[in-house]
């Protein structure tokens, strides 16, 4: 492979990656109006959004398996997917179009996003896969920003079909990009897609696994609910779906800042425990300042500090899942990814019955941040010495 080839499949990958996120989020921050569009109920614009952590909860084991066995065809499929569901939601402006293309993105999601770190063992030497995930997961983050930006700069005010046509075009651009790229095969690596079921019993044999998926439950469940409903929770206090939009995107961007700066402080310094106690009393005592508070400018203080601990839990819970793992990490990272899309679900559904009493649905999602609490309480930080999918472990954090 000739220098530099690698980084180019990347790219590609990562843009993939933002088109996805974008695809998800294309109504978060427009959902009154696509409910007033299509002429069904915010409960149904929610599913939009909504389908894609039911199918990454069932598909993800699935595709994992694919991602081993057929390696680059199913990902450039998987991009392909991608693709084909950001036009298929030109068929018409219907909500049943609209739900197809959401079906087709949240098929492939699992598929692209289970992909980065086998992607980066066969196409990056070893000193540069760390920076090759962290490229491709943060491209993630990029994608729901620009959704949030994009929804109601671009499509609000009757201009849906327009904000279709240009995410299309996100979504096409980069899928043809990446099967390109993977036309040239990488080098053969040890990373695995798939969960592997013996590594996987014996993990969650784990009390410290458990606490982990907890911990990731509660924290990416508040965070999905948030992105998914707060447009909706804030319409009736008079917040433009411009202003909703704003105050998300101020809190994906605190987010990454903390992932970037707080995260390694946090996991360098040994300071989980008191991290996860300190993210979850903010997203507790944020969710109740949203539901109470009726200026948006102390609303806007409030999401960008939930933002600035919520999104830097889940690095530092992947960090920590990383060393209890040890050569298992892989199949540790996805059932953690697999509770936080749960929780994502749960919690978003639990907003959704909500949704016509926003105080109600914050509170809701305020009590869901205090489960979180005696987790943080148990978290404790350790390696294995033995490979969790080898001999029976002699080390059991608790």
């Amino acid at each position: 492979m000739r220098r530099g080839s690698g980084w180019r499949v990347i790219v590609a990958y990562g843009l993939v990656c933002a088109s996805t996120q974008v695809l998800w989020l294309t109504y978060a921050a427009i959902t009154t109006e696509t409910a007033r569009r299509y002429g069904v109920s915010v409960a149904a614009v929610g599913w939009l959004a909504e389908i894609f952590p039911l199918l990454y909860v069932m598909l993800a084991i699935p595709a994992g398996v694919l991602l081993d066995r057929w390696f680059r065809p199913v990902l450039a499929g998987g991009g392909a997917l991608v693709a084909l569901g950001g036009v298929v939601r030109l068929g018409g402006n219907t909500f049943a179009w609209a739900m197809a293309g959401q079906v087709a993105v949240a098929v492939a999601q699992p598929v692209v996003l289970s992909a980065v770190s086998k992607l980066a063992g066969e196409y990056l030497p070893s000193h540069q896969r760390a920076m090759g995930i962290s490229v491709g997961s943060a491209a993630g983050f990029v994608g729901m920003v620009l959704a949030l930006i994009l929804g109601p700069t671009v499509g609000g005010h009757g201009q849906l079909e327009r904000l279709l046509e240009i995410e299309a075009a996100l979504a096409v651009v980069p899928a043809a990009m990446l099967a390109l790229a993977l036309r040239r095969p990488g080098a053969e690596s040890e990373e695995h897609a798939a969960i592997a079921g013996n590594a996987a019993r014996r993990l969650w044999a784990l009390p410290s696994m458990r606490t982990l998926c907890g911990l990731v439950f509660v924290g990416f469940g508040v965070f999905v609910a948030l992105a998914t409903w707060l447009q909706t929770l804030l319409a009736p206090d008079g917040v433009s779906e411009t202003a909703a939009g704003a105050l998300l995107v101020g809190m994906i961007v605190a987010g990454v800042i903390g992932c970037a700066v707080l995260a390694p402080l946090v996991v360098g310094r040994g300071a989980e425990r008191s991290f996860m106690r300190s993210a979850v009393l903010v997203s507790c005592v944020g969710c109740v300042a949203l539901g109470v508070t009726p200026w948006l400018g102390v609303r806007a203080a409030v999401i960008v500090v939930m933002g600035l601990f919520l999104l830097p839990a889940l690095p530092v819970i992947l960090t920590a899942t990383e060393r209890l793992a040890g050569r298992a990490a892989g199949t540790a990272g996805a059932i953690v990814w697999m509770a936080g899309n749960l929780g994502g679900l749960v919690v978003a559904l639990i907003v959704q019955v909500l949704v016509h009493h926003p105080l109600g649905a914050f509170l809701a999602m305020a009590a869901v941040s205090l489960l979180g609490l005696p987790l943080a309480g148990r978290l404790v930080v350790s390696r294995f010495h033995e490979e969790v999918a080898g001999e029976p472990v002699t080390a059991v954090a608790g």
